[in-house]
């Protein structure tokens, strides 16, 4: 078997339903897909049996145990030659496997990463939340749009590697916190090629409202800290962006007192940032301007994340 399709799911079974859905048109036929139940209350056995006919399934549930251990349990039980790991809440394009293969062969592939988008069905919320997190605007394109496809660092959401890394080097290594991450920079430190696929995309069906979102980009921010206890080379400058960003909004109450030229020439830079974001997310005005604050709140979560991390004990047993 060629594919293994690997999807950790924690109750989200309407999600799953989706995904199967989409797998189900893949123009590339040769797979089986893995899903690993971990620890759900509402669980997603029913859909699975629904799709039992249309697709090559294995399903296992286990206790909880984190996404990153969830994967590890996929490989366990994977009969394929190539490990491909998406979100439960993503929808797959029927080209995927198909555009996946033939990057492989031809670029001589042992990983990859793909970026993720929103379907034009999404709402403006969905549509919103994607643009603040894959404008180079907001992310500087570390999420899917970088020139350099061998600089890219894979997401769980969509990623992949064959068999040959997982047994030299095995799975992830943390359940929940940089995960994915780590486990990228792992394998191009052990000399294997991981590449950005730009064209294995998904779609990403964020399902968040705008708490849930801040809490995941808080979360985002104390991940790429957290991963200096595997790889301390991992934390880069860039990285610390989202902190300046933070506290350059704190630091205006306190220049327009101390310095009210320098406040203006700030309030003025976020204008101008404000404005660009506006001109560049696509869609309706109703999109921009939901782009504009969930851009704010993911910079502004993100440096508070990156703050805590970096505040707790710099050991990590």
């Amino acid at each position: 078997m060629r594919f293994s399709i690997i999807i950790p799911v924690y109750n989200r079974p309407v999600e799953v339903q989706l995904l199967l859905d989409s797998l189900c048109r893949q123009t590339f036929k040769d797979f089986e897909v893995v899903l690993v139940e971990d620890g759900s209350a509402d669980t997603a056995e029913p859909v699975v049996e629904a799709f039992r006919e249309k697709l090559l399934l294995q399903y296992h549930y286990q206790s909880n145990s984190g996404q990153g251990f969830a994967r590890n349990k996929g490989m366990e039980l994977a009969q394929g030659e190539y490990f491909v790991f998406f979100d439960s809440d993503c929808i797959i394009p029927p080209q995927y496997l198909e555009v996946l293969e033939q990057a492989i062969r031809k670029r001589n592939l042992q990983a990859h990463g793909g970026p993720d988008d929103a379907d034009a069905g999404f709402n403006d919320w969905q549509k919103a939340m994607n643009f603040s997190m894959t404008s180079f605007l907001t992310t500087g394109g570390i999420r899917g749009k970088m020139k350099d496809p061998a600089k890219y660092q894979a997401r769980g959401y969509n990623m992949g590697f064959s068999r040959t890394v997982y047994e030299q080097l095995g799975g992830f290594a943390h359940p929940n916190m940089a995960e994915d991450i780590e486990i990228s920079l792992r394998i191009k430190k052990a000399g294997f090629r991981l590449e950005l696929v730009s064209e294995a995309f998904v779609y990403h069906q964020r399902k968040n409202d705008f708490r849930s979102f801040l809490r995941q980009s808080f979360q985002f921010g104390r991940n790429r800290v957290f991963i200096r206890h595997f790889h301390p080379e991992a934390v880069k400058a860039v990285h610390l962006l989202p902190v300046l960003f933070l506290l350059g909004i704190l630091a205006l109450p306190v220049l327009a007192w101390l310095w009210p030229t320098g406040s203006r020439l700030l309030a003025l830079a976020y204008a101008a940032w404000s404005l660009a974001l506006l001109v560049n997310a696509s869609g309706s005005p109703k999109v921009a301007l939901l782009s504009l604050l969930t851009s704010y709140g993911q910079l502004l979560a993100y440096g508070l994340g990156v703050i805590t991390e970096y505040s707790l004990p710099t050991k990590w047993k």
